[in-house]
């Protein structure tokens, strides 16, 4: 009688789908990741120097404030700001090699997929064709035991093969699509990376402006930065009291219940969530977590005070930034207006501001900024770009002035639409001008 058998199929399947990975994208692979490595390390470097520039920058911040001193920390700043490009170049760089390293991983599954998915068409047409042999038919036509146990063992090596196979290609499948989510991650790290860069080459061209000013200003004398800075804060103090005397003017009316809940944290920090993790980092500084040089109200604790400003103290929060840093929108909404206070002669006031109207009864002030990003009615997110910290108008260091303001007990005007505004050489300046109880504590709000 003649012997029937099922073919061995798992044998012909398994040659089939072991697709060993080529030898040659295996070396590139290496030597990506050695490169990537090799990034991580220069990264971690510039890092610590970073670090090293904001320790210098921290120790002149206790001296006292001179000509020399600011130059000294303009002139850190701009080397801080070098290595932080430097910075976002290497992280640019390793975002770009990782990229590289995971489409060779890609290359890799769709090439084992496609083999996968060859042999296991394949074995199910060579099993299709054998069909009109059952394992049945095999087994009685079998002469001895020993070639029905084979005739078994053979059909139920290639079930167990398929379905290994079937689960390996499916595993294949799930790696492939995390390497595209992974690239797909990666790419839009790069966008944001550059976008980073672009923003730190125009704070370094503020910086220097700002350092070719002061000495065009001081005309490099001692002397003339004291006197300068006696100016301003003359200037300074004569234009808060002309505002007080002027507030109770303005007939507008401020309606607490329509104001967003204090506590509710409606507003986000004008800033970078990597920037407020340094100035936590930074405690021992400030003596605070957020960078506040001054608080707002009367006391150096200003969340103690009642909410609503009394009409003397700070109207705001002042918080330390590096000319040229990035400041950011607290809340969506429109900017309801933009001015420069130094384009009148002898107003030492906000310098460049802007402001936006949130439309929950809310408006912020970002004020002394080295420049304005934003236009009048123009519409912007959460964290969207403002304009650049700076020390423009009242500023004898860089910082950022950062206000709350009732909407509706606020207008931006000229300190000359006053009825007796006639004192102040800040008359023809525009600027937002609120009541007095249209002044909120941001703190209250963040």
């Amino acid at each position: 009688m003649q012997r029937f058998s099922v073919p061995f199929f798992g044998l012909v399947l398994f040659a089939g789908l072991t697709l060993a990975t080529p030898h040659a994208f295996a070396q590139s692979a290496a030597e990506l990741q050695a490169q990537i490595d090799a990034r991580n390390a220069q990264i971690q470097s510039i890092k610590d120097e970073i670090a090293q520039y904001q320790a210098q920058l921290d120790q002149l911040g206790k001296q006292k404030t001179t000509l020399q001193s600011t130059i000294d920390s303009l002139a850190i700043s701009q080397k801080q700001l070098g290595a932080q490009i430097r910075l976002t170049q290497g992280q640019i760089s390793a975002a770009t090699l990782k990229i590289q390293d995971l489409t060779g991983k890609i290359g890799d599954k769709e090439a084992t997929i496609a083999g996968n998915q060859a042999a296991i068409a394949k074995a199910l047409r060579t099993m299709a064709q054998n069909e009109n042999l059952p394992l049945i038919v095999s087994l009685i036509s079998s002469h001895t035991l020993t070639d029905a146990w084979q005739a078994t063992d053979q059909a139920i090596q290639f079930n167990r093969a398929l379905a290994n196979d079937i689960a390996s290609l499916r595993q294949a499948r799930t790696e492939l699509s995390q390497n595209r989510d992974q690239v797909a991650s990666q790419k839009a790290d790069l966008v944001s990376l550059n976008a980073q860069l672009t923003l730190q080459k125009r704070s370094v061209d503020a910086n220097k402006l700002a350092q070719q000013q002061l000495l065009a200003q001081t005309r490099s004398q001692e002397s003339n930065y004291q006197r300068l800075i006696a100016q301003k804060e003359a200037s300074e103090k004569a234009f808060e009291q002309e505002l007080v005397n002027l507030q109770g003017q303005l007939n507008l009316i401020v309606h607490p219940d329509r104001l967003p809940k204090v506590g509710t944290g409606v507003l986000s920090w004008p800033f970078s969530l990597s920037y407020m993790q340094n100035c936590a980092a930074r405690r021992g500084v400030f003596g605070n977590i957020f960078c506040i040089t001054q608080y707002f109200g009367n006391t150096s604790f200003s969340t103690a005070n009642p909410q609503i400003y009394n009409g003397h103290g700070h109207n705001a929060i002042d918080i330390s930034a590096p000319i040229g840093t990035p400041v950011r929108a607290a809340l969506s909404g429109v900017v309801l207006g933009t001015g420069n206070t130094d384009l009148v002669a002898g107003c030492y006031s906000f310098g460049k501001w802007v402001m936006v109207t949130h439309g929950n009864g809310l408006s912020t002030l970002y004020a002394h900024l080295s420049s304005i990003d934003v236009s009048k009615g123009q519409n912007v997110d959460t964290g969207d770009v403002v304009g650049l910290s700076g020390m423009t108008g009242y500023a004898t260091g860089p910082h950022l002035h950062f206000g709350v303001y009732a909407t509706e007990g606020t207008q931006i005007m000229t300190l000359g639409q006053f009825r007796s505004s006639t004192v102040t050489p800040c008359k023809n300046a525009t600027m937002p001008v609120a009541t007095i109880d249209a002044y909120l504590n941001p703190l209250s709000y963040l």
